[in-house]
Order: C-alpha cells, then sequence, then structure tokens
C-alpha cells in the first residue's frame, strides 16, 4: 500500500502494511523519530502530531488514514532561527527530564497556545490532561507553558 502524506510542509511517500499507525509510519519509515511510542493506546499523549490541523494521537490513526492529508510534528515546530518558543520554554524552565513525553506535551502546548495565547491554569491543566509524564510532578512543565505564553503574547 502506498501513503503519500505532506508531513512538515513536505510531501513524502511510503509504502507501509495496511494495519500500520501514523506513529510507526513516522518513525519506521519517514525517519520522524520525534513523536514516541509509549501506550499505544491514546492514553499517553507521547504520539501527538497535527493532522489536518488537529491535534491527534498519531498511535491511533491508520497510515492510510492520513494519505492525501497534512501532518505536523514535533520536528516540524523549529524554524531556520532555532528552536520554537515553546521548545524554548520548556528547556529554559527545566520541563525536559527524560524527554520521553517532551515531544508530546511541547505539540500540546503548542496547540493551546495557538488557541489561547493566554490560557487560565485550569485551561492548561486540561489542555495537558491527556499527557502523561513519570519524571516530574508537573510544576516545571507548567512554569513552561506560562514562560511561553509569555513570550508569544502579542505586544
Amino acid at each position: 500500500m502506498r501513503v503519500r502524506v505532506r508531513v512538515n510542509g513536505e510531501w513524502r511517500e511510503a509504502d507501509p502494511w495496511e494495519g500500520t499507525s501514523l506513529l510507526s509510519m513516522l518513525r519506521d519509515e519517514l525517519g520522524l523519530p520525534g513523536s514516541k511510542n509509549a501506550c499505544e493506546q491514546g492514553e499517553c499523549g507521547s504520539c501527538s502530531v497535527w493532522l489536518d490541523g488537529e491535534l491527534v494521537c498519531s498511535c491511533l490513526v491508520l497510515a492510510a488514514q492520513a494519505d492525501d492529508r497534512d501532518v505536523r510534528t514535533v520536528e516540524g515546530l523549529a524554524g531556520d532561527g532555532g528552536l520554537h518558543p515553546v521548545q524554548e520554554a520548556f528547556l529554559e524552565a527545566g520541563a525536559v527530564q527524560c524527554g520521553f513525553c517532551t515531544p508530546g506535551l511541547i505539540v500540546a502546548v503548542t496547540d493551546l497556545l495557538a488557541q489561547d495565547p493566554s490560557p487560565s491554569e485550569a485551561m492548561v491543566r486540561e489542555a495537558l490532561s491527556g499527557n502523561l509524564c513519570r519524571c516530574t510532578g508537573y510544576q516545571k512543565i507548567l512554569d513552561a507553558v506560562r514562560l511561553a505564553a509569555e513570550r508569544m503574547a502579542p505586544r
């Protein structure tokens, strides 16, 4: 089966097995290891990507469902000038520990701030409720969200 998908602005093709998830295709066939494979049940958020602008758990999407569609991964956030402000905020706030959950959290935070540049703490907690982290107490992650929101706020 041939799948053609626009990943991070570039059309790519792969030939995955029919039961392959979008996550596996991104990682194993297209060489994009940023999205992580943890639960394979859509419970942890480590595989979060955008599919046609909608935040999804790529472990729950078949690769074939992404045919002729637009996918944006954590690798697509950094620009020519360096890291995305959310990525920078995670580093500066110390929100990166083992790093396994970090890509999914960064994608979720970027999605949240695109929808609401000044979210309340309750909104942040709700937006991140689908992302699990086993290394932190989440405080540094919340600090990173506040830092990114401040830096990205319209002036």
